[in-house]
């Protein structure tokens, strides 16, 4: 994500300010979110061998049953940990495919078009459904209406990763979409407080659901060589969502209580979801790991095309995801098995929020002004604008440099961006060239955020779990990424006025590069590599 950074800090810094700019770039700050993406396409054997195995597909072989398992198994030893036995051979198919999962995927990324829009829908309205609701003087109040959200999305992106396990992923989808749309229609009709945080909540359930799922889901029925370009569209739609919500305020000047209207059209892509989901396949992994072959192999034919069908199933199966061994349990998490990957994606989230987007964020209307820009709406465009155009090229770039490089380059980048600023605001000798320098830093830092640290976490995640804790693990991390928002949101203003903003942007550029020397030797590559390869070089140490 998700990620959805930016809207903790206006959120819980309404418990101390009642000015309306405080939430004028909520928008902004969401657009952060992250959220990741992936599936492997299968390799091709010999010629001759792969002849036999669709010729015996065209008569009707298609059983798993009939495949024997392959006799080079890994046994892995992740950090020195017991670990899982899983299949060397890449899940690779040469030539061209008679499937698609393209329109998968788009049905998919509603679920990330909500997710930014009800991150954003409330910068422009909170002024006017504040008024509507009887409580304009009341910031507490206001500030809850913006934090329920996510208040709602932690609980939600705990859930999100039992429910895919038990449910499967399409499932899920159908029922996060009722908590979507109940709590957009529950806003829009709201005529209390109460009931306006009640939608909120369910909103925000909503969009922690989806902030797990939708990477999840789009990993496992993306191809290999475009895994990463499909991640990335995760994010790009995110933030598509939160430039709709500022669209759809354009008309509130003149119709003040069009606020309604912003709230309640969110339950039709929340109903389109659950429809589109009916019609989708699941994930091909989820099946075989529950043993439902015949359905693995309907989806597989569906996402990839019937011949490739045999070779698929063949490999999911030897790469140990159709084993009997149990689904994880939370505690999994933390033994020694798994705990070396897990902390790699908690930790990524971690040093996302820590890296100063709200920061940035927060103070780009002020930072713009010094330097004459006078507009909110021309602030928040700029920076709006830099992100989508950083995530459009994070998406040409991902499986060209690949994740660990753009992860690498981009706190980089944000590092500089931060000292940029601190001397900005502190440097006498720059004191004429204040104003101009704030702003290319603040652009450069979004830019170089957009780029790596913003889109490269929630895909990545689902690449480096193993089968076994893919899911619960995804859950786990966005989790931390929401309780770490929350927490930053609500003390950030607090460090600010103790230490001064200057002194907390070359905090900011510390914690970035302890990010890229914690990537450096952390973070694995998986560009162009299938999922059981990942996994087999993180368990086995490679």
């Amino acid at each position: 994500m998700q990620s959805s950074t930016y809207a903790a800090v206006k959120g819980n810094a309404a418990f101390a300010f009642q000015r309306r700019s405080f939430f004028s770039n909520l928008v902004s700050r969401s657009a952060t979110t992250t959220t990741g993406i992936r599936f492997k396409p299968l390799h091709s054997s010999a010629s001759k061998a792969m002849g036999a195995k669709l010729a015996r597909a065209e008569n009707g072989i298609h059983s798993l049953s009939s495949v024997k398992a392959r006799s080079g198994r890994a046994q892995a030893s992740s950090g020195g940990g017991g670990g899982d036995e899983e299949e060397a051979m890449p899940l690779r198919s040469e030539g061209k495919s008679s499937g698609t999962v393209l329109p998968f995927v788009g049905v998919a990324c509603l679920g990330a078009i909500l997710f930014g829009y009800h991150l954003g829908v409330v910068n422009g309205a909170l002024e006017y459904l504040a008024k509507d609701l009887g409580i304009a003087d009341n910031a507490v109040l206001q500030g809850w209406i913006v934090s329920a959200l996510l208040a709602g999305a932690t609980v939600g992106s705990f859930t999100g990763g039992a429910l895919a396990d038990k449910f499967g992923r399409t499932r899920t989808f159908q029922l996060d979409a009722i908590p979507l749309a109940v709590g957009a229609f529950l806003c829009a009709t709201a005529q209390s407080v109460q009931t306006m945080i009640v939608g909120r909540l369910l909103a925000g359930v909503g969009i922690g659901i989806s902030s797990a799922i939708v990477p999840l889901y789009i990993s496992e029925i993306s191809p290999t060589e475009i895994r990463g370009a499909l991640g990335s569209v995760n994010q790009l739609f995110i933030c598509i969502g939160i430039l709709a919500a500022l669209i759809a305020g354009l008309p509130l000047a003149a119709n003040p209580l069009w606020w309604r209207t912003m709230f309640g059209v969110a339950v039709i892509p929340s109903v389109l979801l659950a429809i589109g989901m009916g019609f989708s396949p699941e994930s091909p992994r989820w099946l075989v790991q529950q043993g439902k072959l015949t359905q693995a192999e309907k989806a597989i034919k569906t996402l990839y095309g019937k011949e490739k069908v045999v070779e698929l199933v063949r490999d999911l199966s030897n790469s140990g995801q159709g084993t009997s061994e149990p689904e994880a349990g939370w505690f999994d998490l933390f033994s020694s098995r798994y705990w070396k990957v897990v902390s790699v994606g908690a930790a990524l989230f971690l040093f996302q929020q820590l890296a100063g987007i709200n920061a940035v964020v927060y103070y780009s209307t002020s930072v713009f002004r010094s330097a004459g820009i006078e507009s909110d709406v021309a602030a928040s465009a700029l920076v709006g604008a830099s992100n989508v155009f950083g995530t459009a090229v994070a998406s040409s770039l991902m499986d060209k440099m690949g994740r660990k490089s753009l992860l690498l380059t981009s706190f980089g980048g944000m590092a500089l961006s931060m000292l940029l600023l601190s001397l900005s605001f502190t440097w006498k000798a720059l004191a004429a060239y204040s104003g101009t320098l704030a702003v290319v830093g603040t652009v450069l830092y979004v830019l170089s955020f957009s780029l790596g640290a913003g889109p490269v976490p929630a895909l990545l995640l689902p690449e480096i779990f193993a089968s076994r804790i893919r899911a619960k693990a995804v859950a786990l991390s966005l989790g931390m990424h929401w309780i770490s928002n929350f927490v930053i949101g609500l003390y950030f203003l607090s460090v600010v006025t103790k230490f001064g903003i200057s002194s907390v942007y070359l905090g900011f550029a510390g914690v970035c590069v302890l990010a890229v020397m914690y990537i450096a030797g952390n973070v694995v590559e998986t560009k162009g590599r299938s999922l059981e390869e990942i996994e087999l070089a993180l368990t086995s140490g490679a």
